[in-house]
């Protein structure tokens, strides 16, 4: 169902996120994000002159290497487009995050150690938002045995309590993991 018929308004702001996610021959996942802002006009920036409509504000990228436990082998950024010629010098930081282990306490790790001025709030955006997800569905089948994790009603799936879906009390658990269901 689409979104209600808006008021009239003026297209001044587009973000683009592309993520996609690629097996590799070693056996390893590879997760790419890129992030892309254009405004509708034309405005000055202090460090690359004048930006024209269209033209990209932010232009950047990441590539996680994860295995099938979904720990982080390898992390590249690379910011080709940004607002101040500084911006570029936080990929570096992001080399601390080799070795996590996406799941719970990700978001908080990676804040804690990318976060604020250690960082690039877009590229870390990117990584608890958008690649934590498209990585989750990409390995995902790799990882199928811990969707059936709870069928023999000892094991706790690691998907409980994630989101509504998995709340313990939805039908969604009692058709899949009746022995974890708390619902009725």
């Amino acid at each position: 169902m689409p979104l209600s018929k808006p008021v009239r308004r003026q297209h001044l702001h587009t973000r683009e996120i592309v993520c996609r996610g690629y097996k590799r021959d070693d056996g390893l996942w590879d997760i790419e994000a890129g992030l892309t802002d254009t405004k509708t006009y034309a405005f000055d920036n202090i460090d690359r002159g004048v930006i024209s409509a269209g033209e990209p504000l932010h232009g950047m990228f990441i590539r996680l290497t994860v295995d099938d436990s979904l720990t982080m082998m390898d992390i590249e950024t690379v910011s080709d487009l940004t607002p101040f010629a500084v911006c570029p010098a936080a990929a570096s930081a992001y080399a601390s995050l080799k070795g996590l282990r996406m799941g719970r306490g990700w978001r908080e790790a990676v804040r804690e150690r990318v976060g604020g001025v250690k960082g690039c709030t877009h590229l870390t955006d990117l990584l608890v938002g958008p690649l934590l997800t498209a990585t989750i569905h990409t390995v995902n089948a790799a990882r199928e045995k811990l969707s059936h994790a709870g069928t023999d009603g000892k094991t706790r799936p690691p998907l409980l309590e994630t989101c509504q879906a998995f709340a313990t009390s939805s039908p969604v658990v009692k058709r899949r993991w009746p022995a974890f269901y708390t619902g009725d």
